[in-house]
């Protein structure tokens, strides 16, 4: 039965009660970057965005301001006080995305600079998701969306690159003592399959590039590779899944599985049958995925389509609860739940604290897993 390793039960008041591996997706663009500066020139990376946000129609809920301020999330300063908030309200696990683009990596201030240096790194774990998507000018509210919308960077890359940053991740993160794993084996996420097999030349040249990986890792001295798969994308099913190898399965955001542009409690119905299509047609474990909202007006000068309603604290709490049934009903899985996210700002799926609801949505957390959540 795997386990992570922290993830045991606990004895609390004379009751043993499961701890969950609770884990936030981390969006590291809220810090100075040089390379950024196409998108946000002014140099304080997305904020820059988030502080002219405003509302598109009567009765929209934005803009949302973070009640911390633009705080510089490169700060070790500021990671600790992110690390003591997310570890007092339930959250353990950092989920960071991480980029590489033109052989190099992107947007790693925040978890070099910020979290690695801070000296409560070992409140919160932390693992990567290879966020390998294209980037067009998305993040440039100047020219998201029109026509001019060019690709900038590339996120395939050949077996070369790939093997570069595969020794990457292993001798500068999985070594770490705070690096998550599960049964000994680091965790790692791939959040664009269809990318990654696009530039690797096929499925089977990426399960035999996979297959090195793992041997790598193994070969640095650990029990293995946990390989996970954000599970979106045309093609992308239990075929190609298994032919792969992956350890298990989760996802980034409602919006890749479901419609989005409704009530809250009538996405989280689809959600639940979404979860059992997976658990019945999945040998590998689904970690359950949770959704704050989603609404990314906030990158865009008109007004976009598509926003989730009614993703109040009260409602959000109840789709934890649903995470939470799900995995003590799988109880010989590791019991570990993804949120999107600790601070998705423009797509307004955040659990940071804002000026509209303050620590609602991280008391929440609290509510449904801090109670058996002893930290380590």
């Amino acid at each position: 039965m795997p386990k992570a390793i922290f993830s045991q039960n606990v004895n609390i008041n004379g009751k043993e009660k499961q701890k969950y591996d609770v884990a936030a997706y981390v969006w590291p663009s809220y810090h100075p970057d040089d390379r950024a500066k196409i998108f946000w020139p002014e140099g304080i990376g997305e904020w820059q965005t988030v502080m002219k946000n405003k509302p598109k129609f009567e009765g929209h809920e934005q803009p949302r301001y973070p009640l911390w301020g633009y705080i510089n999330e490169a700060d070790p300063y500021v990671a600790e006080m992110e690390i003591n908030v997310a570890a007092d309200h339930g959250i353990n696990i950092f989920i960071f995305d991480w980029y590489w683009y033109d052989g190099m990596p992107f947007l790693e201030g925040q978890l070099n600079d910020g979290y690695l240096k801070a000296q409560n790194n070992d409140r919160v774990k932390f693992y990567l998701m290879w966020a390998n998507h294209d980037v067009d000018m998305l993040w440039d509210k100047r020219n998201a969306g029109k026509p001019n919308d060019a690709l900038i960077w590339k996120g395939s890359v050949n077996r070369n690159e790939f093997e570069i940053i595969c020794h990457r991740v292993i001798e500068k993160y999985f070594s770490h003592p705070s690096y998550y794993k599960i049964d000994g084996k680091p965790c790692f996420m791939i959040y664009d399959l269809n990318n990654l097999i696009k530039g690797l030349g096929g499925i089977e040249e990426t399960k035999d590039a996979l297959d090195w990986f793992r041997k790598e890792t193994v070969k640095a001295g650990f029990e293995g590779l946990d390989l996970q798969l954000a599970l979106w994308g045309k093609g992308v099913g239990i075929e190609m899944v298994e032919n792969l190898n992956f350890d298990g399965i989760t996802h980034y955001q409602f919006v890749h599985f479901t419609n989005i542009d409704r009530n809250y409690l009538e996405i989280l119905k689809d959600v639940a049958k979404k979860w059992e299509e997976i658990d019945k047609d999945y040998k590998i474990p689904y970690y359950p995925h949770i959704s704050v909202g989603w609404d990314n007006n906030p990158r865009f000068e008109m007004f976009r389509e598509g926003i989730v309603k009614n993703n109040t604290p009260e409602n959000f709490e109840k789709a934890l609860q649903m995470a939470r049934e799900y995995v003590d009903n799988h109880p010989k899985q590791t019991p570990l739940i993804t949120i999107n996210s600790w601070n998705e700002w423009t797509e307004t799926s955040y659990l940071m604290p804002c000026t509209m609801y303050g620590y609602s949505y991280l008391e929440a957390v609290k509510k449904v897993f801090g109670d058996t959540n002893n930290r380590f």
